[in-house]
């Protein structure tokens, strides 16, 4: 297995990925590394992975053309090596917009995708079990048969990486009723009940998707984004407010001994730094979109992300799927 990493853009620089690639490295010594950056930045990498030269880097804000036109950037230069080189996968925490288009354009779409859709896996009140939620951000809208698409593509992705054999699938919605929704997600409802789609279940609203019912939630990337940002700050924001609580005084601090093994759980769960990345479904690659401002433990989750997807050729179950 071959992954390429683009080691700058992220918010918290080279270093925290150099980090991640040692750690990584020592769990997976067979994994090929090939590490896009400044070579100055990436010395520490010497003798650990094949170190690729790009002192460019694409900037958070930048839009597709202008990122395709930065052909000597970090993330150009990775997606050149990851054709050129046949690599299995690639990795980057920098621009989502320009990483995204880049991809698309650069390693192609499978054939018959319509669009792809960036996939993330979210945690669930059933320990151990995640939900599939896509796209949570590569497109701003989508038609209801995208929406259709996106059905096919996360219920191969729940079979493959979860070993879910028949994955229960839900439309994001303002509501449970057939009726309800935008324009798009009502014809997309009807596609997927006339075709008969195995596993459709109908709507779910964004306050029970994290119960465990659904392993599968199709959304547009509006939405989807939206439904990512909100759990992760729903989640930071109560993880600040117990610690303020349990800080308060003697009594509370005594009260945090008897329940720090369920605060540890709930952290746990729901820390996207154990998540690490989504990938671009859709494509002929494997392709990981890091957080920006991941750390390197985050990272680690990230290039962790990659090889699991290539070891149940994500790639190929699409095809079938999209084929069947």
């Amino acid at each position: 297995m071959k992954i390429v990493v683009d080691t700058m853009g992220g918010d918290n620089g080279s270093s925290v990925v150099c980090a991640a690639i040692i750690e990584f490295k020592k769990n997976n010594p067979d994994i090929d590394i090939i590490a896009v950056g400044n070579k100055e930045e990436l010395s520490c990498l010497t003798g650990v992975c094949t170190v690729v030269e790009s002192k460019s880097v694409v900037p958070m804000d930048a839009h597709a053309l202008e990122v395709l036109r930065m052909k000597d950037s970090s993330m150009m230069v990775a997606l050149d090596k990851l054709i050129s080189e046949d690599a299995d996968a690639i990795v980057s925490c920098g621009s989502t917009g320009g990483f995204l288009s880049a991809a698309t354009v650069k390693v192609k779409l499978i054939p018959s995708v319509k669009r792809a859709a960036l996939v993330a896996p979210f945690p669930t009140a059933i320990k151990g079990k995640k939900v599939v939620i896509l796209d949570v951000g590569a497109n701003n809208e989508n038609s209801a048969e995208e929406l259709y698409q996106f059905g096919f593509m996360g219920r191969a992705y729940s079979q493959a990486v979860y070993g879910v054999k028949e994955p229960a699938l839900y439309l994001l919605n303002n509501g449970t009723e057939e009726g309800k929704g935008s324009p798009a997600v009502k014809d997309a409802y009807q596609l997927y009940k006339t075709n008969n789609f195995p596993g459709f279940k109908g709507n779910i609203e964004a306050r029970d998707s994290l119960y465990g019912e659904a392993d599968v939630i199709v959304c547009d990337g509006f939405s989807g984004n939206v439904l990512l940002k909100s759990t992760e700050g729903v989640a930071k924001f109560f993880n600040d407010e117990l610690k303020k609580m349990f800080k308060k005084n003697a009594i509370t601090k005594i009260g945090y001994l008897h329940v720090r093994k369920g605060i540890k759980d709930l952290r746990e769960t729901m820390d996207y730094k154990n998540t690490g990345g989504a990938m671009l479904l859709g494509a002929n690659k494997v392709v990981v979109k890091a957080h920006g401002n991941s750390d390197a433990r985050a990272f680690v989750s990230a290039l962790d992300v990659a090889k699991s997807l290539c070891e149940a050729d994500i790639v190929s179950k699409i095809k079938e799927g999209l084929s069947e």
